[in-house]
């Protein structure tokens, strides 16, 4: 008899990873079709948790595939995060939210998943409504940031807003790119206010946590309510490890921060501290040129010959050091066109006084 036939070593022997989007929503009908759309084509299912739309949120979902299950709002965005990948039950997870979409890198997700189990960080592109007098036409001022939000099966969310992945396993950076706009004020407005209630609750279960601190800076600095902001931030930045993810975004928000508050000289201090870790960030130097700047204008005797020179060595700086968006906190055109308009107009002035 001939021998049986046995299968060959290089057939494949494991099923490939499924791989879900995980979203919760909420009355999100003006962008929900967007993200599904971006999403689809690069998953196996989208799961979408409701928490209590009064709009066309949910019947817009399932029209693009998704799965629509309800939840009342437990009032804690892990709990709804928790039960959104319970129901995704994939081996990986794509968290995203529906004011957020794939600009790119979405042919680069089904590969890596099938690496070793790690948490995938991806880079954020949010939006912002352009400062009053801007020229209309340009490009919308872009913050950036890095967020674990690819989940191997078994990662769960903890913190009641601002919530973050707990696990033990290794951060990993992938080429996936995501846009966001709902920071630009016509987004922002409706949910404002509800994050400080849910951070203050956070902060008594843990208090002194520079994390949480840091996101009530924010929340605060949003808001415009400086005094409050700078608080938040001082404390943050005490307590804030040299290495933690977001202390890049702490300092290049706490220097204007304390200008703003009329504390230039203690923002300058901290500057001077902080400038031997942040010699390749084009952030740091374009915030401190832009408080020698103010220093200028509350010191006229030594502008020209100091001041205003110092600030143009800043923005020098952040030209040569060019874009950063690897650096959590990161705005984009501070290592480009943004820095390049305010040395224009500096030595435009300039050139004026010395005519």
């Amino acid at each position: 008899m001939p021998p049986k036939t046995r299968p060959s070593r290089s057939s494949p022997s494991a099923v490939a990873p499924t791989l879900a989007a995980a979203l919760i929503v909420r009355d999100e009908a003006r962008c929900i079709v967007r993200c599904l759309e971006s999403v689809r084509p690069w998953v196996d299912r989208m799961v979408v948790v409701d928490t209590g739309s009064r709009d066309e949120t949910p019947a817009l979902a399932r029209s693009r595939g998704a799965q629509v299950h309800h939840l009342p709002w437990p009032d804690d965005f892990s709990a709804a995060r928790n039960h959104a990948l319970a129901l995704a039950d994939a081996d990986w997870s794509l968290v995203i939210d529906a004011d957020e979409w794939i600009e790119s890198g979405g042919e680069a997700l089904r590969g890596w998943c099938t690496g070793a189990p790690r948490l995938g960080v991806l880079c954020i592109h949010s939006s912002y409504d352009p400062p009053e007098g801007t020229p209309a036409g340009g490009a919308l001022p872009q913050g950036r940031s890095w967020i674990p939000r690819l989940l191997p099966r078994g990662v769960r969310y903890a913190g009641r807003v601002h919530e973050q992945p707990v696990s033990s396993l290794p951060l990993e950076r992938i080429a996936l790119q995501l846009g966001h706009d709902g920071y630009r004020e016509a987004q922002a407005a409706g949910k404002r206010g509800r994050n400080e209630p849910l951070l203050r609750r956070d902060l008594q279960d843990h208090p002194g946590d520079p994390y949480l601190l840091f996101q009530l800076g924010k929340d605060a600095d949003v808001r415009g309510a400086d005094d409050a902001a700078l608080d938040y931030y001082s404390r943050a930045l005490a307590n804030t490890p040299g290495d933690a993810g977001w202390r890049h975004a702490l300092v290049v928000r706490a220097l204007p921060c304390l200008g703003r508050c009329g504390q230039l000289d203690a923002a300058l201090d901290l500057a001077e501290r902080e400038l031997p870790v942040w010699q390749d960030s084009p952030d740091f130097f374009f915030v401190l040129g832009n408080l020698l700047l103010d220093r200028a204008l509350a010191d006229p005797a030594q502008a020209v010959e100091h001041w205003l020179p110092l600030a143009a060595t800043a923005w020098e700086r952040c030209l040569a050091i060019g874009e950063r968006p690897d650096l959590e906190g990161s705005v984009q055109g501070r290592g480009s066109h943004l820095a390049r308009h305010n040395l224009e107009v500096l030595r435009n002035q300039l050139a004026q006084l010395a005519a």
